[in-house]
């Protein structure tokens, strides 16, 4: 176990909406004044998802562009570093929108959903074969560090396919995400499960959706994790009843990680613990 751990935080994703939570960031300026004081309060890794004007989600690669550049340059401003992870999800999209940001913006992470799933029994999440054999070749073409997300136990097959098919290499980087109906929950006995089935070799961090969200922190640090997940997309709660901020999940996660005795991993550090390679 690396002691050093790495906190990312994850914004506000593709669903989480103002009517829920006004914290959530939305706009363009809103994402990266977010960046900065999760980086600020603790995380060295930020993931992003972008909205259109009217606040939903979109894959639009000009969007994309003005999200990135304006998280870059106002971390830049502020003397910051962050690793960015950009997501490719987003299964109304075509694959190649899903994928048409990468090249352009060359970030040092994205996420990579080996497999498909009904997403909450209200839609497909859908991550077709053709799909991830074309953005396995892609990430590794851009050597871009593919996050493997994992909702359900069958991805973790998934991943050892691609592997040894040539799509993934090692080392690989595991991010659970745990308690979505329609994967699985995010449980003690569960996480035992998913952790036990990871490569040798390999690194991992952990999320808990919603009520999960403590749970799952907790049992990951227990386990000895690479690291935490938090942020708006996942829960937006600090306790029941109690709406909360980006930053403030970071400075909760960085708390519990050092009452653990783990020290919080910067930008620099996290990219030699999960093996990036900075392009901008």
């Amino acid at each position: 176990m690396n002691k050093k751990i790495v906190i990312t935080a994850c914004l506000c994703g593709a669903g989480t909406t103002k009517a829920q939570t006004p914290y959530v960031p939305i706009t363009p300026d809103e994402i990266a004044a977010d960046s900065v004081a999760c980086v600020k309060a603790g995380a060295s890794v930020i993931h992003i998802h972008v909205r259109d004007d009217e606040g939903k989600n979109t894959m639009d690669t000009d969007r994309w562009v003005e999200v990135v550049t304006k998280v870059r340059e106002a971390l830049a401003a502020e003397g910051l570093d962050a690793v960015l992870n950009l997501t490719s999800s987003g299964s109304k999209f075509s694959e190649e929108l899903r994928m048409a940001h990468l090249p352009v913006l060359k970030p040092e992470m994205c996420s990579y959903d080996p497999g498909t799933m009904n997403w909450a029994n209200s839609y497909v999440f859908l991550n077709t074969p053709q799909f991830l054999e074309k953005l396995g070749t892609l990430t590794q073409e851009l050597e871009i560090k593919p996050e493997l997300e994992i909702f359900d136990g069958g991805m973790i097959g998934n991943v050892e396919y691609y592997l040894k098919k040539g799509f993934l290499k090692e080392p690989l980087h595991y991010q659970l995400v745990l308690n979505v109906a329609g994967g699985m929950a995010g449980t003690l006995e569960n996480i035992h499960y998913i952790t036990s089935k990871l490569r040798p070799g390999s690194t991992w961090s952990i999320s808990g959706i919603g009520s999960a969200h403590m749970p799952c922190m907790l049992a990951g640090l227990a386990a000895g994790c690479t690291g935490l997940r938090v942020g708006l997309e996942d829960n937006i709660y600090m306790e029941k009843g109690v709406l909360a901020t980006n930053p403030q999940l970071v400075e909760r996660a960085c708390a519990l990680a050092k009452m653990a005795g783990r020290e919080i991993a910067t930008a620099a550090e996290a990219r030699e613990i999960l093996g990036l390679k900075k392009h901008v």
